[in-house]
């Protein structure tokens, strides 16, 4: 029998893997050639590719959660009980990712209220912690000042009400509770390779900052210590993201409670 469903139709049956698929390959790319780019030190480089690479991500799933078919029900039915945002979201990993956006930004401003530019850094301010060490002021780097900073902010300001507004969006559409559930995972996956990627650079950062020799005296030690389980959580939420974006499905922790059936 020929196949008599329009190759329209098929694609945008699909279109919101194609799309997520698009978001993280692009941004691979991006991320590639914006590695690569001549800059005056390594960090800016990384900056500027893991922001890029977060945003694709981002944009790839929400434009594949515009492209997504709502299904045509025959009869509608609608409950009582009001959707929210968080019946929607991991119930495991949102929390998670929330703390580490939270995280993130208090290590952003502290880090741009005790950043200097630093000896022979003229027009680059927010680039250095400068410490004494032996008396004579020691700049310690890169740390994660405006000048690197900036973007990240950006990118979190930009990210995040958007995906806060598709969530609710997502929420109070059309749609079974199977498909809400799987394209605010989709959402809530993308956002998280984001937040948890710019996580990850800043502690790095400030763990080479303060380890590049022994200026950093006690209260390095301390932050080191502190900040440690940060970046081992962003680099296990950055994987649980990445799998969430690509089929988020896969990681579905709704799927063993009941809720509804597996497809």
């Amino acid at each position: 029998m020929l196949d008599t469903v329009p190759l329209q139709s098929r694609f945008l049956e699909h279109a919101d893997h194609y799309a997520r698929w698009s978001g993280l390959g692009i941004g691979m790319v991006a991320a590639q050639q914006l590695v690569t780019m001549r800059s005056g030190d390594i960090t800016t480089p990384l900056v500027f590719a893991i922001t890029a690479f977060g945003l694709c991500a981002v944009g790839g799933v929400l434009l594949g959660d515009a492209l997504t078919l709502r299904p045509q029900e025959a009869v509608r039915t609608a409950s009582l009980a009001p959707r929210l945002v968080r019946d929607q979201v991991p119930p495991r990993m949102a929390p998670l990712l929330v703390l580490q956006a939270t995280s993130l930004v208090a290590l952003l401003v502290i880090g741009a209220t005790t950043a200097s530019s630093g000896p022979g850094r003229a027009g680059g301010a927010g680039r250095v912690l400068t410490v004494t060490c032996g008396g004579m002021p020691t700049p310690l780097g890169p740390w994660p000042g405006l000048y690197y900073s900036g973007p990240m902010f950006a990118a979190l300001a930009v990210a995040t009400p958007v995906c806060v507004w598709a969530l609710r969006r997502i929420a109070h559409g059309p749609g079974d509770d199977q498909q809400r559930h799987t394209r605010a995972w989709a959402i809530t996956g993308a956002w998280g390779l984001l937040v948890s990627s710019q996580l990850l650079l800043v502690v790095l950062m400030i763990f080479v900052a303060l380890t590049d020799g022994a200026c950093a005296g006690p209260p390095g030690v301390v932050t080191i210590v502190a900040i440690c389980p940060l970046g081992l959580l962003s680099l296990f939420t950055f994987g649980w993201s990445l799998v969430t974006v690509a089929a988020p499905r896969a990681v579905d922790d709704h799927a063993d409670d009941g809720s509804f059936d597996d497809e």
